[in-house]
């Protein structure tokens, strides 16, 4: 017996490291097969072993050892053709990758630019240089200088992009890959086409300059997250060789000027023209083009070249600078918006880029037309991306750009989206066009108050450009805004009650299914019960709570949860509501607990700290645990109860199946952490509240955002909605609390009063009463429709 458990363990001991190596390439390869069942053979060996300590007998036993070699040898020469089926598949792609890789235009390998962004909340925006291979030889110049032009455009970019898209900015984070560009070899479609089948994953911008010619042909390509292709084209074709020579004629006038003005002081004009160095050669070439012209000679004709030197260079690369920053700025914001709803930068840099520009272009038209139409270009594309899912963002977008070109004397490009502006607002409010009303008259059906910004802005822009007739128009559009406002306020809802029985920050308010009982959670580790319809104070709940962070109601009334968030009394407990006794307290989470919530069927409870945890609510035994890589601040459960949905500080909503734990969706959308999380009555729309300042209104099933709010100018710590589903109620660090129609996304109201953040709001069932919860330490109690 000794004898046959030595074999087993040698055999198992010679076996490990193939067996161990085996599991370890079927979990990465995430393949499952009959073949491999690694668990039976274990469970045959805690068998054999246990047999053989129970003293069966050296028959039996030597049967046992013989089958396990028998099944040892099977499963080995399993594993050597599965690794030589490996070795084979790697043979047949090295030939490709090696292909790939005879087109990869980096200095860069794929493995260092796949690396994650742990401390990036949105995916950088790579940038890479490829520099134009400009040829000088048809100058008389130094070539160190033209050595140069590489290194002038790089740290011309890289200023721009550090002062404006930095990598460490959190809502813009851009990174410029200076000289990882192999631009001696590798350029055109190619290239490209081997960058993307590589790194399809990240947002990916190429500025590629390429000569051709007298011309510089200016290309971009760029994919951002999940496109399924690059775009690559050209965008600018720049006369580089007529750009420069402007500029070496432009040196030898300002030698001329200063010439003729020591000439006048009698200085000798040999010594002058010592002095003068090239500009004197070039002044000689321009004098001879001006006699000739003066005589009626075509003097395009001929071909007499100025001499350039490293100012004229370095001039040029300024241009180039200039159409780099343009292009990576509009590309950016494009990528930033559409991926991650942040507002464009670029109108508000254009007009020192384009200052700077035709400082260089004095004497010359370096075709600020021509720079001009690669930014309206690139934003009509951002317009275009933005055509289906938030049109809603294109006026406020094309004004701001109308804005940012009002400093121009060609007013055209300004005026022109302007219009584009207004026209695109028409068409949202749905308000038919009509060639005998001015488009600023027919705003007139359609304004509402949360139009006034807008209006202010369009009354900016028409005070730019001096049209005083669009001034009177828009005055009289905020005059209509100010009476809108007015009517609002008097019907605005009625503050009734102001309850002062906290000592803390309230934290949370739930009010019960009857709209009999208001209850109210404290960070001075009391909860608080109060007879709604009349303020009063019925009980308070204490004793080892620790900070009370959330509470809520079941939909019978009778039990009352609680979360805490004081670490180490971070738990949450369930109490019987009518009685005030305790029922369960619930152990488990490691972090503080931010909020609890009961699921509309009674069953379960929900509770979360840097996990969810899933709890039968009667029992109070767990059910599963939904796993965060962030804390979680706001969840949610769909009226049937077959959706869960969490809000965390990591700026995402995860959606989950409540009754197993499953993971149903990501969705992401808001930049800053999401505090607050409401589901319609009918369980088609889902409602967050960020710190980003903003509320997004999401399609529940299908995950896709369909309106984002802009009302608030703080984080929105807590949403409600209507029993109809048809108001949303917002609390906010600006210490209001706005009243939205969702049919229209509009404010109804906007109630004021509280001294501080606030924190939850409650509506009552029949939705005559709202709850407000503050860091001011008060209760106020809104009666939103009259008795």
């Amino acid at each position: 017996m000794e004898q046959g458990l030595k074999l087993l363990i040698q055999l198992v001991l010679e076996f490990a490291p193939v067996v161990v190596s085996l599991v370890q390439k079927r979990t990465e390869e995430g393949l499952v097969t009959t073949t491999y069942q690694f668990p039976k053979l274990i469970e045959e060996v805690i068998e054999f072993v246990s047999d053989t300590a129970t003293n069966k007998s050296s028959e039996e036993i030597f049967q046992q050892e013989k089958l396990l070699q028998q099944q040892l040898a099977v499963y080995q020469r399993e594993t050597q053709l599965q690794v030589a089926q490996q070795q084979r598949n790697t043979s047949l792609q090295l030939p490709e990758i090696n292909k790939v890789l005879d087109s990869w235009p980096l200095r860069l390998y794929p493995s260092q630019l796949l690396e994650t962004h742990k401390y990036h909340k949105h995916t950088p925006l790579k940038i890479f240089l490829a520099p134009p291979q400009i040829k000088f030889e048809q100058f008389e110049c130094n070539q160190e200088d033209v050595a140069q032009i590489e290194r002038i455009l790089a740290e011309g970019l890289r200023e721009f992009i550090n002062s404006n898209y930095s990598l460490h900015d959190p809502i813009r984070p851009t990174e410029f890959l200076a000289g990882a560009w192999d631009s001696n070899r590798f350029h055109s479609e190619s290239s490209i086409k081997a960058l993307f089948s590589m790194l399809k994953t990240e947002p990916i911008l190429v500025l590629e300059s390429e000569h051709d010619g007298d011309y510089l042909n200016f290309r971009i390509a760029y994919w951002g997250l999940g496109q399924e292709n690059y775009f690559y084209k050209t965008i600018s074709r720049l006369p580089y060789k007529e750009i420069i020579q402007e500029f070496a004629k432009s040196r030898a006038l300002e030698w001329r000027s200063i010439r003729d003005e020591l000439i006048t002081l009698g200085e000798d004009r040999e010594e002058i023209n010592r002095l003068g160095g090239d500009n004197v050669q070039n002044l000689a070439i321009l004098e001879k083009f001006e006699k000739w012209q003066a005589k009626g000679i075509d003097v395009s004709k001929l071909s007499l070249k100025y001499q350039i030197n490293h100012q004229d260079i370095t001039q040029f690369c300024q241009v180039l600078i200039t159409c780099y920053c343009l292009v990576a700025a509009w590309v950016a914001d494009a990528y930033h918006l559409v991926h991650h709803d942040v507002a464009p930068l670029l109108p508000k840099l254009l007009p020192s880029l384009l200052k700077d520009t035709l400082d260089l272009s004095s004497t010359y038209k370096i075709s600020d037309e021509n720079l001009l139409r690669i930014y309206a270009t690139g934003y009509q594309q951002v317009y275009q991306a933005l055509e289906k899912e938030r049109r809603y963002w294109v006026p406020e977008l094309a004004l701001q750009l109308a804005q940012s070109l009002t400093h121009l004397r060609d007013r055209s490009w300004a005026q022109e989206q302007a219009n584009y502006s207004i026209s695109t607002w028409l068409e949202l409010r749905q308000v038919a066009k009509s060639e005998f009303i001015h488009p600023l008259e027919a705003m007139q059906s359609a304004i509402k108050i949360e139009d006034e910004e807008y209006i202010f802005k369009l009354k900016e822009y028409f005070t730019a450009v001096g049209d005083r007739q669009n001034i009177l128009v828009v005055d009289h559009l905020l005059t209509t805004i100010a009476t809108l406002k007015h009517k609002r306020n008097l019907e605005s809802p009625e503050l009734i009650h102001n309850l002062t029985g906290h000592s803390g920050k309230v934290t949370s308010v739930a009010i019960s299914p009857n709209g009999e009982i208001l209850v109210s959670g404290c960070a001075d580790q009391t909860i608080n019960i109060w007879d709604l319809p009349n303020g009063k104070h019925i009980r308070t709940l204490s004793g080892n709570l620790g900070e009370v962070s959330s509470v809520a109601i079941s939909p019978d009334g009778n039990f009352l949860a609680v979360g805490s968030c004081q670490h180490p009394k971070s738990n949450v407990t369930v109490w019987h509501l009518k009685t005030g006794q305790l029922i369960h307290t619930l152990l488990g989470h490691q972090k503080p607990v931010n909020v609890v919530n009961i699921s509309p069927d009674g069953q379960i409870l929900a509770s979360g700290s840097n996990k969810i945890k899933i709890w039968n609510l009667q029992k109070g035994d767990r059910i599963c645990t939904l796993w965060h890589s962030a804390a979680v601040d706001a969840v949610a459960i769909s009226p049937d109860g077959n959706i869960l949905a969490s809000g965390s500080s990591d700026s995402k909503i995860r959606l989950w199946n409540p009754r197993n734990g499953d993971p149903i969706r990501t969705l992401a959308g808001h930049t800053g952490e999401v505090k607050s999380i409401a589901i319609s009555p009918d369980g088609q729309l889902l409602f967050s509240g960020s710190t980003d300042t903003t509320i997004k209104i999401w399609h529940l099933i299908t995950g896709k955002l369909l309106h984002t709010l802009n009302g608030h100018t703080d984080e929105v710590k807590a949403i409600a909605i209507s029993p109809n589903g048809q108001m949303l109620f917002s609390g906010s660090g600006d210490r209001t609390i706005n009243i939205w129609r969702i049919s229209s996304n509009e404010i109804l109201y906007t109630l004021t009063g509280h001294a501080d953040t606030i924190n939850s709001l409650a509506l009552s069932p029949d939705a005559k009463f709202l709850v407000s919860g503050s860091s001011d330490k008060t209760i106020k109690i809104w009666q939103i429709t009259p008795n």
